[in-house]
């Protein structure tokens, strides 16, 4: 029903724009026929309106992967390097959450490590909303800071590295089944912040695919349902993302391809010293409004992408 429903909007968007589009060249036949100079401006007015509608639905096409419609699992690891890197993490996250904000994308931190000092060592984020996944798929990688450590007497320039994966959320049995005797389920005490009843009593989880060896943890919710539930969205987007990866590879042998193993591979570089420039090294996109995208301002970087891959397949 969800799928149906998602495909009944995308029909009824183009639907309303070919009604509007036969509206205006019927308004262009009389305004011909009656030679009317005045309808000129409206005419145009139209026509721009029209025009920045299609190349949004055009762009929205680029979103047509098998699991781009879904909601996203997102998770960051801070890279070697202590206290550095731990807080670049948490700045990415920040950047996630705001970027989420301003498009109307429910979020939930479903698990959070935190730093010895500073910042996060993990932290895996929900974000539901149509299309979520479609949009952030573009972030799986390892990005890249550069600037003067606010943690370094000295203030020396530091290098910094976080990874980001995505993963589309499954949608439970409908999209993979999981035999609950492959499971081993713990719990333990919450080892992060949120009041005495988290700390003295065992609700955080731990749930071990046995098969894969595949863990998903959560810690953030007040219940063991809770974080039960929680962590097994996660566990069921990681194990969806290896049956995918899977599919991927059997179809590049059959096809003779060579598979790019490069998640890990830098992706981006967010520069704040000597001269400050955020640059995606797959699209070569860039800006020199660094904080901007920090704040949360990815669309471009984003769009950069998803044009990048259009006949790839």
């Amino acid at each position: 029903m969800h799928r149906l429903s998602l495909k009944k909007e995308l029909v009824k968007k183009w639907r309303g724009l070919e009604k509007d589009v036969n509206d205006l060249l019927g308004l262009v036949e009389i305004g011909l026929q009656e030679n009317d100079a005045t309808m000129k401006g409206e005419v145009a007015g139209e026509i721009a309106g029209l025009t920045a509608r299609l190349e949004k639905l055009e762009f929205e096409l680029l979103l047509s992967g098998e699991y781009d419609a879904k909601s996203a699992i997102l998770a960051i690891h801070a890279g070697a390097g202590g206290t550095e890197s731990q807080d670049w993490a948490e700045m990415l996250l920040r950047m996630y959450l705001r970027w989420a904000e301003r498009h109307e994308f429910k979020t939930e931190i479903l698990d959070t490590s935190p730093g010895e000092e500073a910042g996060i060592k993990s932290a895996v984020l929900e974000v539901r909303g149509a299309y979520a996944y479609g949009y952030l798929k573009s972030e799986f990688g390892v990005h890249r800071l550069v600037r003067l450590s606010p943690f370094d007497a000295d203030h020396a320039r530091h290098t910094s590295f976080a990874l980001v994966e995505v993963l589309p959320e499954a949608e439970g049995e409908a999209d993979l089944k999981i035999n609950p005797e492959d499971l081993k389920i713990e719990f333990y005490r919450s080892s992060g912040p949120g009041g005495q009843h988290m700390q003295k009593t065992s609700t955080a989880v731990r749930i071990t695919h046995i098969p894969t060896g595949i863990i998903a943890t959560c810690q953030s919710q007040r219940s063991q349902l809770q974080n039960k539930e929680s962590a097994m969205k996660v566990l069921y987007a990681r194990l969806l993302e290896v049956e995918r990866s899977r599919k991927e590879q059997e179809r590049a042998r059959l096809k003779g391809e060579r598979i790019d193993a490069g998640w890990g591979n830098q992706i981006r570089s967010y520069v704040l010293h000597p001269y400050k420039m955020v640059k995606d090294h797959r699209t070569g996109h860039e800006t020199g409004n660094a904080s901007a995208v920090l704040d949360g301002g990815l669309d471009d970087f984003i769009e950069a992408y998803l044009r990048s891959k259009v006949g790839e397949k």
